[in-house]
């Protein structure tokens, strides 16, 4: 899929939950499961635990980058390979609509992604989970470039 088919992808699903997610931004995030989720995926991929991503990443997910997209093959293979050093989320906004948790936030973060070491800079991310009979799982990434 190429990366415009991708970016429409996002578009449409942030088209149709951002409604009543924006809605419902006023109701607290249950006891920060959203945060916690989201912490939970961080620390397994700086590990990284590749066990439990797996088991995080859902069928059907989909992720875009500078580069393009990737489906949930080439992200495992991507994390695999990123290298994360220390990190830092900040400005992590949670929302929530029956089974589907939108967070955003800005990472710092030193990480080599597609062999080219990225600096430090805070880049805004959007990751979304979908609770399923198997627990939450990470259907969709936003990977977006630091602002300067």
């Amino acid at each position: 899929m190429n990366s415009l088919k991708m970016a429409l992808i996002i578009t449409l699903l942030f088209v149709f939950t951002a409604p009543t997610a924006l809605a419902n931004q006023d109701v607290a995030d249950e006891n920060g499961l959203g945060e916690k989720i989201l912490r939970q995926l961080w620390a397994d991929m700086q590990k990284p635990d590749m066990e439990m991503i797996e088991k995080t990443i859902a069928e059907g997910f989909q992720s875009v980058h500078q580069f393009g997209s990737d489906n949930r093959e080439q992200e495992i293979k991507l994390i695999k390979g990123l290298n994360l050093g220390n990190y830092t989320l900040s400005d992590i906004k949670i929302t929530r609509n029956g089974p589907v948790i939108v967070a955003t936030y800005f990472v710092s973060v030193e990480e080599t992604i597609k062999g080219k070491r990225l600096l430090k800079t805070p880049a805004p991310r959007l990751s979304v989970f979908l609770k399923t009979d198997s627990g939450w799982k990470w259907i969709a990434h936003a990977n977006l470039k630091p602002l300067k």
